[in-house]
């Protein structure tokens, strides 16, 4: 089947067609939610890749377990050239302790792993700032985070 050129799409026919997208990814599992599915397929290569098991949507605070019961937050940015942040998407009730690790996965704009790193949940608060408006903290997925103590950088597994 050949598929139009992006570029001849209109804006909707290009949404249409990354609702179609989306659809069949929860079909097939990969992703749980119709929404950015960044974070719903590293949610899924994580756990694939780690021998995770995954947790329902409303679990609080933690996204897959481990068969040792040890709790993993999983987040994801995909850098691209008009937005090359590496700000994770917000980390809620810190403080309660849900995680015991974090999993912090960059990709490139055609969604190559360029940095994937398990972060101790102490790390994570002690990098982690505050933000106010959110009511959460953020984290930035920087290199320089492999070199703080019990941070393992996991990327030849994801890729």
């Amino acid at each position: 089947m050949e598929l139009p050129s992006l570029k001849e799409l209109a804006p909707k026919e290009l949404l249409q067609l990354t609702g179609k997208i989306l659809d069949e990814l929860s079909t097939r599992t990969i992703v749980r939610t119709s929404n950015n599915p960044v974070g719903g397929y590293t949610e899924w290569l994580v756990s694939e890749r780690l021998g995770l098991t995954l947790c329902k949507n409303s679990e609080k605070g933690f996204d897959s377990t481990g068969k040792d019961g040890v709790k993993y937050e999983i987040k994801a940015r995909r850098i691209t050239p008009a937005n090359k942040s590496r700000q994770l998407s917000a980390i809620r009730n810190i403080e309660g302790e849900y995680f015991d690790f974090l999993i912090a996965v960059v990709y490139n704009k055609d969604f190559e792993v360029i940095l994937a790193l398990k972060i101790p949940r102490s790390v994570v608060v002690a990098k982690s700032s505050y933000v106010k408006s959110t009511n959460s903290f953020k984290l930035m997925a920087e290199d320089s985070l492999k070199d703080e103590s019990g941070v393992e950088d996991i990327g030849h597994l994801l890729k």
